[in-house]
C-alpha cells in the first residue's frame, strides 16, 4: 500500500477493502484508491515489481473532481505489514486507511490485554502509535470484506434498475404505510409509470436470485 501511495498520482486515500493472504508474503489486495488527478493504473503500475495488477474498476467519470479507482492487486507486502500484526493479537480489523503517508485503522479486540499487546507491536515495529478513541460495543463490528454484497448488487443491476430501486426507497416507496406512490416516483424520474414498475420488478428480481441461489449454494441462513 505504501508503494502505491508513494507512485500513483495524486493519492487521497488508500482504503483496504478487502485482503487475502496466498503465500510468502503475498497477498491479493482489494483497494479504493482516491485521487485528485486521472491516471491509467496499468502504465503506473507497471514499474513496481512488488505490485501485479489483476483488475482495475474506474467508480467515478473523468469529469468529477476526485478520481475514484477499485484496484485488485497481487502485492508482497514488507515484513511487518501491519495487518499482519493486527490479526497475530487475534484482533478483527474493521477499517484500514492509508493517507497522508500515514495509516488509520478500526479494529476490534476482545480483552483490553489484546488491545494493549497491539499497541505495542505497532509502537516497536512503526515507531508510533496513537490512539484516536475507544468504544466498548456488543458486537464485533463489519470486518474487512464485508461490503460484497453491496458491490455484487451494483454489479447485477443496470444503472436504470439501480436509480429506481434507490429513489423508490429513499422516496419511501417501500415503508408501511407507503409514503410515495409508484406515480409519483415515476414523475420524479422523469419516466413513465409502467417503465419505473419494470425496472423495480427486474431489480426485485435480481436481488431475489442472488439470495436464494447463494441459499441452494449451502449457504446457512438463521431465522
Amino acid at each position: 500500500m505504501e508503494a502505491l501511495d508513494s507512485h500513483l498520482l495524486g493519492v487521497r486515500r488508500i482504503e483496504l477493502e478487502n485482503v487475502f493472504y496466498a503465500d510468502n508474503g503475498d497477498w491479493i489486495e482489494s483497494l479504493l484508491v482516491t485521487s485528485s488527478s486521472a491516471y491509467d493504473p496499468e502504465t503506473m503500475l507497471e514499474p513496481l515489481s512488488q505490485v501485479e495488477l489483476f483488475y482495475h474498476e474506474r467508480l467515478s467519470d473523468d469529469q468529477a473532481d476526485q478520481h475514484v479507482l477499485r484496484l485488485t492487486v497481487i502485492a508482497h507486502e514488507p515484513y511487518p505489514f501491519l495487518l499482519g500484526l493486527i490479526l497475530r493479537v487475534k484482533a478483527i480489523p474493521n477499517r484500514l486507511v492509508l493517507s497522508q503517508g500515514r495509516f488509520e485503522g478500526v479494529a476490534t479486540v476482545a480483552e483490553w490485554e489484546n488491545f494493549r499487546a497491539l499497541a505495542d507491536r505497532i509502537e516497536s515495529q512503526f515507531g508510533r502509535f496513537e490512539l484516536l478513541s475507544v468504544n466498548q460495543v456488543e458486537t464485533t463490528g463489519a470486518p474487512l470484506g464485508s461490503g460484497q454484497l453491496g458491490r455484487v448488487v451494483r454489479n447485477e443491476l443496470s444503472r436504470d434498475q439501480l436509480t429506481a430501486l434507490r429513489t423508490a426507497y429513499e422516496m419511501g416507496y417501500f415503508d408501511t404505510p407507503r409514503r410515495s406512490s409508484a406515480d409519483e416516483i415515476a414523475t420524479e424520474l422523469d419516466i413513465a409509470q409502467s417503465t419505473f414498475s419494470e425496472r423495480l420488478r427486474l431489480a426485485q428480481e435480481t436481488l431475489l436470485e442472488l439470495i436464494f441461489s447463494a441459499d441452494e449454494n449451502g449457504y446457512e441462513f438463521k431465522n
